[in-house]
């Protein structure tokens, strides 16, 4: 099981993935872009959604394990070491 620090920007224009960058203490964090709305845990969704179809993983194998009210969320990705969702996650 792997965690992935994700800075999620919601209402955007598309959902994508905008690559790596550096939060306030140094710490790698995956920016991410969805079209859905904060309301009612539908941005959260569309994270876990993105996320999973970019990992090649199903959806029950990624969980918000902190942060869901917030815009910084730690994500947990069963069965993936932090190196394969790195790779995975990280443009060729």
């Amino acid at each position: 099981m792997s965690r992935l620090a994700v800075k999620l920007t919601p209402g955007a224009s598309a959902d994508r993935i905008d690559g790596w960058d550096v939060d306030a203490e140094g710490r790698p964090v995956l920016k991410v872009r969805v079209r859905a709305r904060p309301v009612e845990g539908e941005a959260n969704e569309a994270l876990v959604r993105l996320v999973a179809k970019a990992l090649g993983v199903s959806k029950s194998t990624v969980a918000i394990q902190r942060g869901g009210q917030s815009r910084t969320k730690i994500l947990e990705i069963a069965g993936l070491s932090g190196d394969e969702v790195k790779s995975h996650l990280t443009d060729p």
